[in-house]
């Protein structure tokens, strides 16, 4: 009978070269090789450019991605002052507590966007920034009943706390 670790031993390094190769030869999810190459070969160009050089439909996953990392970057943070001997109880309760709501706020953008492409929208981006919801749509025409049930779904799912925008972008 085999030991338990050599079991969880074998496991990982299976799932560590299925997902070797996945990443070898998967296919380029990010960014296309020749946007790629422009972003590695001219430093100094901002992100902003990138994002305006790649097709739309890219778009939307890469803002997904930079927020991510943001959010990431901050939880990370706040779990070093989790851990800091440091820091008072009252402190470590308060980025905690700010952990869990970037945690609630993520889920509840992705619970949004699927809400709102379930509606019939090709594409949804839900982003809260500076204290409002901003929700872009990719559709072949706008109105502004199609705004206001936007704004309608975003209050049900976020909250009636903050403002909401609706941004409506053309399909290509």
């Amino acid at each position: 009978m085999p030991k338990k670790q050599t079991v969880w031993l074998f496991t990982m390094v299976s799932l560590t070269a299925v997902l070797g190769v996945y990443y070898m030869t998967g296919p380029e999810k990010l960014l296309p090789a020749s946007t790629l190459e422009e972003k590695v070969s001219e430093p100094e160009k901002e992100v902003d450019v990138a994002v305006e050089e790649t097709p739309t439909d890219e778009v939307f996953e890469m803002i997904r991605l930079e927020a991510e990392e943001e959010r990431s970057r901050l939880k990370e943070e706040l779990t070093a002052k989790v851990a800091s001997a440091d820091l008072s109880a009252e402190a470590k309760d308060e980025a905690y507590t700010t952990i869990q709501e970037l945690d609630e706020q993520a889920a509840s953008e992705r619970m949004l966007e699927t809400v709102i492409k379930s509606k019939g929208y090709e594409d949804a981006l839900v982003r809260t920034m500076d204290g409002e919801v901003r929700i872009t749509v990719k559709a072949d025409s706008h109105s502004t009943e199609a705004a206001n049930e936007l704004i309608r779904l975003a209050k049900e799912e976020m909250g009636d706390k903050m403002p909401v925008s609706v941004e409506f972008e053309p399909l290509k």
